[in-house]
C-alpha cells in the first residue's frame, strides 16, 4: 500500500541505543498527538483480547549526524509540518514540565538536538531527511 504522506523520526548517530529508542518513543506521540488521524483502529486477537490502536501507516527511522539533524529542523520549520523534538537537556528531566522548561530555555537556533520526529507529503518529508540514513 502507498501513503502520500510519510512519518520520519530521526535520531542522532552518537547516541547510546538505550537514548535513540527513548527519543523515537517520545517523538512518535508528539506526531499522534498532533495529527490522530492518523492513528488507526484498535486491535484485536482472535480471542478477543483488545489492544490500542497505532498509525496506520509505517513510521521511517533514521539516524544523522547533528548537522543533519539541525538541517532537517530548519526546513521541517520552514515548511510549517508537524514536527517534535527532542534535546540532550531532556535526558536529564524527569516530567513533562521540566522537559518543556528546558526547550523554553534555550533560542531555536541553539537546540542541542538528537532527534525529531516530522508528518507530511512524501516528497517533502524525503528532502527533509535527505543526509540522513535508515537506522541500521
Amino acid at each position: 500500500m502507498s501513503f502520500s504522506t510519510k512519518i520520519a523520526v530521526v535520531v542522532r548517530d552518537d547516541l547510546p541505543t538505550w537514548q535513540r529508542l527513548n527519543v523515537c518513543a517520545f517523538l512518535v506521540s508528539g506526531i499522534a498527538a498532533a495529527v490522530p488521524e492518523l492513528v488507526g483502529e484498535a486491535y484485536e486477537d482472535a480471542d478477543g483480547t483488545k489492544y490500542l490502536a497505532m498509525f496506520g501507516q509505517p513510521v521511517l527511522v533514521f539516524e544523522a549526524s547533528a548537522a543533519v539533524l539541525s538541517a532537517a529542523h530548519r526546513m521541517t520549520l520552514d515548511r510549517g509540518l508537524p514536527l517534535s523534538i527532542f534535546t540532550k537537556e531532556l535526558f536529564a528531566t524527569g516530567n513533562d514540565a521540566d522537559n518543556r522548561a528546558a526547550v523554553l530555555a534555550v533560542p531555536r537556533d541553539a537546540l542541542d538536538l538528537v532527534g525529531l520526529a516530522v508528518h507530511g507529503p512524501r516528497n517533502a518529508v524525503d528532502k527533509i531527511v535527505k543526509g540522513a540514513r535508515m537506522h541500521p
